[in-house]
């Protein structure tokens, strides 16, 4: 599913009027009855039954003009609270109002505070206040809307957006409303699936308005990855498979206190359907690692009581790197200045594609000007905002502020992929595609997490897979590893230990999703 900026939803409408003579009254009046129609499904047919529509002046109002227009048609109760004066309307929007009869339409440009009971006596409020346009703090008259209709206790039905939700970027502008139901069009915004705003807007409907399909297509956006996404990324595995065709995956991991995480990385890998998984860890730790991962190998670095990675390792593992298909170089190493030195090293050494997180990210923040020399091989970083900060020079404050703008002005410089990790994780190429996970929970917050998703992008390269494909994969089958635990577990608990486990169910529900979906096709 793709996703755009309300700023490309304004400029497809544009162009559907403009370039493909699509009457923005029918886009309109599609978008309305996109609406009623769900509305009628999740609430029942209209006997007996209230809409009240919360309607500014803009099309956002006008979508509500028409969803009042064809609830009555069906038998609803559907009047119209106008927070404008009837002449403050204009364009489409006026048109439709007009089509209402003016006893179902009461003018409040000084607000709603004397229509609680009105509100309350709904069976839903349909909220078609405030558009994708809007990117400023709400007040005044709309903010006390907001207000009045998140208290009301009933059911709310948002067109297009929650209103008070940025649609860019899914912040709340002050206040926004609380939706049960958010009926979109055409295309889902990045506020409808980026957290704050995707909590506030409940069940997500994208609904068909008859948008060209040139126009959709050629939309600038992101992708979605929801199951059917990542079902169609994925690629099961073939009758004649074996060890080899699995790809070998080096895991580059691991200090004194910290063979938990190497060890996570290993076993993730090796859960995700690594054919064979090696562990590269400092000597004095390989009888523990030896203990924690059955099915990985492991390879002893550096002198015999060596607790961390050091400089001196750098041509032992360059030859380890150069049997395998792919290093993954990070988890657990510390940041003693010999391991520091020894990452700047392999960085501009290895030439097998590289999955770097955790302290060796903070290796490369000291010196991120390494990575230029890599941009003719494959590099993908992991970092949480913490260290994304780190790495771009900024604040965590101005990562979060943009997540998608950070993510891709990094990838975009130092030609890397890169998985900013979060709630809606962000996946950036080094062309400038992004992609947004859809999987993922809670429970997810504690310590550990990284590392198994280090070993799950790991053995999706190591497969073969496309790196912006690895990566949202990856990102996808982590979490959704950890959705499969959430009925049995709940989100407080959870473990990384738990969401390693669950790996091989994630990737199996993928493998059944793509064969419903081949068979379905077949059948038409």
């Amino acid at each position: 599913m793709k996703v755009v900026s309300g700023q490309v939803m304004q400029l497809m409408d544009r162009r559907a009027i403009g370039e493909f003579g699509v009457p923005g009254l029918e886009l309109m009046e599609h978008a309305g009855r996109g609406c009623a129609d769900v509305i009628e499904e999740a609430f029942g047919e209209g006997e007996a039954r209230r809409a009240v529509i919360v309607a500014g002046k803009g099309n956002n109002g006008g979508d509500g003009f028409v969803i009042a227009r064809l609830l009555a048609e069906r038998g609803w109760e559907a009047p119209v609270l106008l927070l404008a004066t009837p002449e403050a309307v204009t364009g489409d929007a006026a048109a439709n109002l007009a089509r209402l009869p003016a006893s179902t339409v009461k003018s409040v440009p000084r607000g709603i505070a004397g229509e609680q009971e009105l509100l309350q006596s709904a069976t839903v409020i349909v909220d078609a206040l405030l558009g994708t346009g809007m990117n400023s703090e709400v007040t005044g008259v709309y903010g006390e809307a907001i207000d009045l209709i998140n208290v009301a206790g009933v059911p709310v039905v948002s067109v297009d957006i929650p209103s008070g939700v940025d649609a860019a970027t899914g912040k709340v502008l002050g206040r926004a409303v609380r939706a049960d139901i958010t009926v979109t069009f055409a295309l889902a915004k990045l506020g409808n699936v980026l957290y704050p705003g995707a909590e506030l807007c409940g069940r997500l409907v994208v609904a068909d308005i008859g948008m060209p399909d040139a126009v959709v297509a050629e939309a600038e956006g992101a992708q979605y990855v929801d199951p059917a996404c990542a079902a169609g990324l994925f690629r099961p595995r073939g009758v004649t498979a074996h060890k080899g065709s699995g790809g070998h995956c080096l895991i580059v991991a691991g200090s004194t206190g910290k063979t938990g995480a190497a060890a996570m990385a290993a076993n993730s890998a090796q859960r995700t359907g690594a054919g064979l998984v090696t562990l590269a860890v400092p000597a004095a730790l390989n009888p523990i690692l030896e203990q924690k991962t059955t099915e990985a190998m492991t390879i002893s670095v550096g002198p015999e009581r060596a607790g961390h990675l050091r400089a001196g390792s750098l041509p032992e593992l360059l030859a380890a790197a150069a049997i395998r298909d792919v290093v993954a170089l990070g988890p657990g190493i510390g940041t003693a200045p010999s391991t520091v030195y020894l990452v700047h090293s392999l960085l501009a050494a290895l030439d097998k594609p590289l999955v770097l997180d955790a302290d060796g990210l903070n290796a490369v923040a000291l010196k991120s000007d390494l990575l230029m020399a890599r941009q003719d091989r494959i590099t993908v970083l992991t970092p949480h905002p913490g260290e994304m900060a780190r790495l771009a020079g900024c604040s965590v404050p101005e990562v979060e502020a943009d997540r998608i703008g950070c993510a891709r002005a990094f990838a975009t410089k130092y030609r890397v992929h890169l998985i900013l990790k979060g709630a809606r994780s962000i996946i950036a190429a080094p062309d400038g595609r992004i992609a947004i996970n859809g999987s993922g929970n809670p429970g997810m917050a504690t310590g550990g997490m990284g590392d198994v998703l280090t070993g799950v992008v790991a053995a999706f390269l190591g497969q073969g897979y496309e790196p912006f494909v690895a990566c949202q994969l990856g990102a996808f089958v982590h979490g959704h590893a950890a959705d499969f635990l959430v009925e049995g577990l709940g989100t407080q608990g959870m473990s990384a230990t738990d969401v390693q486990e669950m790996l091989p169910v994630a990737l199996a529900s993928l493998a059944a999703s793509r064969t419903t979906a081949t068979n379905n096709q077949q059948g038409e």
